[in-house]
């Protein structure tokens, strides 16, 4: 019977992360990942699929500067985000958080961001195979691995990872990478949730995650010339919690123009009239392809034939240029770690609804869960994620609760408050002199801070102390 010290279920950002730091600290690492085909990369691979940017602070929070990468993954230097509401606009050209990369971020290229993660990994002494699914995850409670990796277990198997070929894989520890959908997660946390309040309650799909599409097209060259060097989002045009559309800027006139939303809105709960996106006549919520073509008609129609301007990159992006996906809008999780397990990235609801991705709070606690599980006691990642990334994750919760209920009328106040503390702005904070720029202004910053402290008490969905063992 085959048997590793850490066994990575999802070979994302934060699978290939924990393998690469458990490898490179001297693990036997194998990486689980059942593969999907792309478009845009040859053989089977991780699904790969997100808006691909990073803000310069991110960088530190991954632990990866761009110069490492292979050619092909960075794809546009950043300057600026735009914030644009029905009728209001602000620009944010620096994040006000100190940071090692000296522009305001980057996009990338996400499926070769991936195979280079891989390869790095690999690099490291770690082994990723592709085409395996895992069924489950079965955990004996008895062995003992305290004395280190590898050693205090006896013949048993802490850990047996049964895969869909019959196989068994036996693993001192765990951790769980298998995105926002939980597939084999929500499995194996009921195990040690009391029953009736189980994750794949508080954690499944459709009830715990919104939608994300996006095309890959090919913009003019005018547009191009705009947009190249941004990131752009539109808040309160399109209904429901957390929903926006967004332009990100790739190499080659290409861009990934998408949006995320929640899943099973009803548009009869919402007054067409109010939202630019959605038209009097719809009798249910525009899927994701109709959506960016209004959003482009919208914004670039007086000027353009969209179909025959914007072409669809069929080369690019998951099939034909297009692409969906789950975004976990859930709060994060702690693991059940006296069991030996670990959950990161999407699976544990690191990734936000808010800002749409996540790639590097994943890779932060696939590398803690990595490192730890090397060591051979995983004891410390639930203080060590929260120590690391709890600041980041803090404020996309904040930010997330308090849009909540917004209508597009308190979209254009608060991107309009916004603007002014940044035209108000003299340092590099945008928070740091709100009584400079009006009433308005100071009630958002005011909300924003007794906001952030109250959720610092209590932002953990399933709080360590839940499990059983």
């Amino acid at each position: 019977m085959e048997r590793v010290n850490v066994a990575i279920v999802g070979g994302g950002p934060g699978g290939s992360a924990a393998a690469y730091t458990a490898a490179n600290a001297g693990a036997d690492a194998i990486v689980l990942e059942k593969g999907v085909p792309r478009a845009d990369r040859d053989g089977l691979g991780p699904d790969s699929t997100d808006a691909a940017g990073i803000l310069d602070y991110w960088v530190d929070i991954m632990g990866i500067h761009p110069d490492e990468f292979d050619d092909g993954v960075l794809q546009c230097e950043l300057t600026r985000a735009e914030f644009r509401g029905p009728d209001e606009a602000a620009t944010l050209y620096s994040t006000g958080i100190d940071s090692s990369y000296d522009e305001f971020g980057y996009t990338f290229h996400r499926a070769r961001f991936d195979d280079w993660m891989r390869e790095r990994a690999e690099d490291a002494g770690a082994e990723y195979r592709t085409g395996v699914t895992v069924r489950d995850v079965e955990t004996d409670l008895t062995v003992d691995v305290a004395d280190g990796v590898g050693r205090g277990g006896g013949d048993d198997p802490r850990h047996v990872v049964q895969l869909a070929s019959g196989e068994e894989l036996w693993a001192d520890f765990v951790v769980l990478a298998d995105g926002p959908q939980r597939t084999v997660t929500n499995r194996v946390l009921d195990r040690f949730l009391p029953e009736g309040s189980g994750a794949s309650d508080r954690l499944s799909p459709p009830n715990a995650n919104h939608i994300a599409y996006q095309e890959h097209r090919r913009v003019p060259e005018a547009v191009y010339e705009e947009l190249n060097d941004a990131i752009i989002f539109w808040w309160g045009v399109m209904p429901g919690e957390t929903a926006y559309p967004w332009i990100f800027p790739n190499e080659g006139r290409a861009c990934r123009i998408g949006l995320t939303m929640p899943i099973g809105l009803d548009i009869e709960t919402f007054d067409a009239d109010e939202y630019e996106l959605l038209e009097p006549d719809d009798e249910s919520i525009p899927n994701g392809s109709e959506y960016i073509r209004r959003l482009l008609e919208w914004q670039f129609g007086d000027e353009y034939d969209i179909e025959e301007a914007f072409p669809i990159v069929d080369e690019a992006g998951k099939r034909n240029g297009t692409e969906t996906y789950p975004i976990s809008s859930t709060r994060p999780i702690d693991s059940p770690t006296d069991a030996g397990i670990a959950v990161v990235g999407g699976a544990m609801g690191t990734t936000s609804a808010f800002h749409e991705g996540g790639d590097h709070v994943a890779i932060r606690t696939g590398s803690i869960a990595g490192e730890l599980a090397a060591k051979g006691d995983l004891a410390a990642y639930n203080r060590r994620w929260k120590e690391e990334i709890g600041d980041e994750i803090v404020r996309n919760v904040t930010m997330a609760d308090m849009v909540a209920d917004y209508d597009p009328d308190d979209w254009n106040r608060v991107i309009g408050a916004a603007d002014d503390l940044l035209a108000a702005e003299t340092g590099d904070a945008l928070l740091s002199q709100p009584y400079r720029s009006g009433l308005e202004s100071l009630k958002l910053v005011l909300g924003y801070k007794w906001n952030k402290r109250k959720t610092k008490r209590n932002y953990v969905g399933i709080d360590e102390n839940e499990y059983v063992y």
